[in-house]
């Protein structure tokens, strides 16, 4: 490694695995900074259900990206990198170590291999793209993007509303698609830049009795009252119907408990298994792809 190459930890593995014990340790050992790469801890809202840290962990050492979104933004893997980009340069030239640490891979492998050269989208024409997927509702969303975009069309599933979004306006800023754009040579990170990965990745039996004790932690912790608040938030149209973060592990099983259409045991039985098979699916992706 050259005198000039800078090291960048990420800490990777599925939900539940121990990759923010992980982060703090480090940014003890080695004057960390822990920077978030988990697509909900991004938002500003369900800080318990999303398993955000604690302030305690947060007295402990600096932590960055976390609930500094509204929960209407999206975010796609473009749009986090520009994000930790410059975070990650900051905490370089102030002689730190930048801590990756989170779940969302495609995240991670966007920071490590680079992305394609879209050019910066305006805002415009990203707030005119989702006005016009809430007009339309997903289904009839995706079927002007195929009359327009056949081949992203088709790689997207219908009720994706980020990715469909991110395809509208890729096509209506560029006049190209997506997929287009993706084919090209990616735009690697900087050079001094060396990325050390570490990935936390629990016996499976083990991994699925964090899952389930975690889930029972947060009912502990309040969970119920903050999804109450946020359905609340829904509900007046303060927060967007399709939200990002009303996909967060377990919150349409706790609203229905809410709503009265499920127990409670009901809803937690089920948000513990959304979560262990989140966890499969990660566990699988890791191993593949990372």
């Amino acid at each position: 490694m050259s005198s000039g190459t800078k090291t960048i930890r990420i800490v990777a593995g599925p939900t539940a695995s121990g990759k923010s014990a992980r982060a703090l340790e480090l940014a003890g050992a080695e004057n960390g900074v822990v920077i978030n790469c988990d697509s909900m801890q991004l938002y500003d809202g369900l800080p318990i259900l999303t398993a955000q840290p604690s302030e305690e962990d947060k007295a402990k050492a600096p932590h960055l990206l976390y609930g500094a979104l509204h929960p209407g933004d999206m975010c796609s893997a473009g749009d986090w990198c520009k994000l930790v980009r410059p975070l990650i340069e900051k905490t370089l030239q102030e002689g730190r170590t930048p801590i990756i640490v989170g779940g969302t891979g495609l995240y991670i492998k966007a920071l490590m291999e680079g992305l394609s050269p879209i050019p910066e989208i305006p805002e415009e024409i990203r707030q005119a793209a989702e006005a016009l997927q809430r007009e339309l509702g997903n289904p009839a969303f995706h079927a002007a993007l195929g009359k327009r975009d056949p081949v992203m069309a088709q790689r997207l599933h219908p009720s994706n509303t980020q990715r469909l979004v991110r395809a509208w306006e890729v096509l209506e800023h560029t006049g190209r698609s997506l997929a287009e754009w993706q084919s090209l040579d990616k735009v690697a990170p900087p050079a001094h830049w060396n990325f050390e990965v570490e990935i936390i990745m629990p016996e499976r039996e083990e991994l699925y009795r964090r899952c389930d004790a975690r889930f029972l932690k947060m009912m502990d912790m309040g969970v119920l009252d903050e999804v109450k608040d946020f359905s609340g938030k829904l509900e007046s149209g303060e927060i967007p119907a399709d939200a990002p973060l009303t996909k967060a592990l377990g919150f349409t099983h706790l609203r229905r408990y809410l709503a009265g259409d499920i127990t409670q045991g009901e809803a937690i039985a089920l948000s513990q298994l959304d979560t262990r098979r989140y966890a499969k699916r990660q566990v699988t992706w890791f191993r593949n792809q990372l």
